[in-house]
């Protein structure tokens, strides 16, 4: 184990000295990092800038319109009416409630506790 973790030292003090030999003053790490974080600020920008138009474009309208149950001359079939009328009517039953629970309250007298007085408040004078 020590000579594997010694292998990794040696190798690592090498490629250390190799890029310091390469790059005495760190003018060409410098410019890689600016590079990077400049690059990635860039393309947050750019995901920014245009994430409106992708929410603001409308998807459903390259969706091909099915043809709809109403007649060519513009009215519409009975059919229609009664599947209107039943689709209210059960939206109209969902929305009320019918509890048939009886609901009592009843106080509670519960024993003296500190944790919820407000005598021991953060609020004491400094003397």
């Amino acid at each position: 184990m020590n000579a594997l973790f010694f292998l990794v030292q040696v190798s690592t003090h090498k490629d250390a000295a190799e890029f310091a030999r390469l790059d005495p003053y760190g003018i060409g790490m410098t410019l890689v990092a600016m590079t990077v974080v400049f690059l990635s600020l860039l393309i947050l920008y750019v995901l920014f800038k245009n994430i409106a138009k992708l929410f603001a474009y409308n998807f459903r309208s390259k969706i091909t319109r099915q043809e709809h149950p109403i007649l060519k001359d513009g009215t519409a079939t009975l059919e229609l009416g009664a599947a209107v009328a039943m689709a209210i009517h059960l939206y109209q039953q969902e929305l009320h409630d019918h509890e048939t629970a009886l609901l009592t309250i009843k106080k509670i007298n519960r024993s003296y506790s500190p944790w919820n007085s407000k005598i021991y408040g953060l609020r004491k004078e400094l003397k």
